[in-house]
């Protein structure tokens, strides 16, 4: 779950609404820019797939005691989020072997630092797979496989920075992952600087070095948890007894 907390409320975003928005991003990505058309459908079906992992983990979120907020993607328990991200990972590799390798290495991005057993033992799994995955696929360009790793991280990274920001925020009051660009969309610019975003206002958000072929609608759907209701109820009925709603962004030159 994504969440954004507001004075009386937490805005709730399930992982894999959000990676929606994702492969909507991938959607319009600007061919042009990358080596070449190659595996664009496999690349589409990785951002839309990403987060499939959290589909079960989503369906009741969790109360964090010691925080006093809804457990996040975040910080959710990590033996739990390993097993399913391989779960994940499985069902995606059985419909599409190369999106698997994408969200792959893309999972394995996370703990590359992390000194954890557990995270050392999901990352040995992970590096298994991916070689195997390799090993069967006898066009595999690797540079052509890293644009496109880098462009899942882009498609994650916009979905979730409009998910993190509350819509029409100053710039010095994004979210911090955000503040200075996407990181490591550099390759894609041609100048060494990250793409940036900036919200115009509450429904428009520009982009610089604009990347996309055009210019698109995304609809973010999401929840409003009352802090209130939580109290009454808990954080599992007050999330079930919430209705969905929906914020239409428009992703702008």
């Amino acid at each position: 779950m994504i969440i954004r907390e507001t004075e009386d409320a937490f805005i709730m975003i399930k992982q894999h609404d959000h990676a929606f928005l994702s492969g909507r991003v991938v959607e319009h990505f600007s061919p042009d820019l990358l080596q070449s058309n190659h595996f664009m459908k496999d690349i589409r079906y990785a951002a839309y797939e990403h987060d499939r992992s959290w589909i079960g983990l989503d369906e009741t979120p969790i109360w964090n005691d010691q925080a006093q907020v809804p457990y996040s993607f975040s910080d959710f328990p990590l033996i739990p989020k390993l097993a399913f991200y391989k779960i994940g990972l499985d069902e995606i590799e059985q419909a599409n072997p190369y999106a698997s390798l994408l969200c792959s290495l893309h999972y394995c991005s996370f703990f590359s630092k992390s000194t954890d057993e557990r995270a050392v033992q999901f990352l040995n799994h992970e590096r298994k797979r991916q070689a195997k995955i390799k090993q069967n696929i006898t066009t595999l360009n690797h540079e052509l496989l890293f644009e496109h790793f880098r462009l899942l991280q882009l498609s994650d990274d916009l979905s979730l920075y409009i998910c993190l920001n509350e819509p029409g925020v100053g710039k010095k009051l994004e979210h911090p992952w955000f503040v200075n660009g996407f990181a490591n969309s550099e390759i894609f610019t041609g100048n060494n600087n990250p793409f940036v975003a900036n919200w115009i206002n509450q429904n428009e958000i520009r982009v610089s070095s604009f990347p996309f072929d055009n210019e698109f609608e995304l609809t973010l759907k999401y929840k409003t948890v009352l802090k209130s209701a939580i109290q009454v109820m808990g954080i599992a009925k007050a999330y079930e007894n919430s209705l969905s709603e929906e914020h239409q962004v428009f992703i702008r030159k």
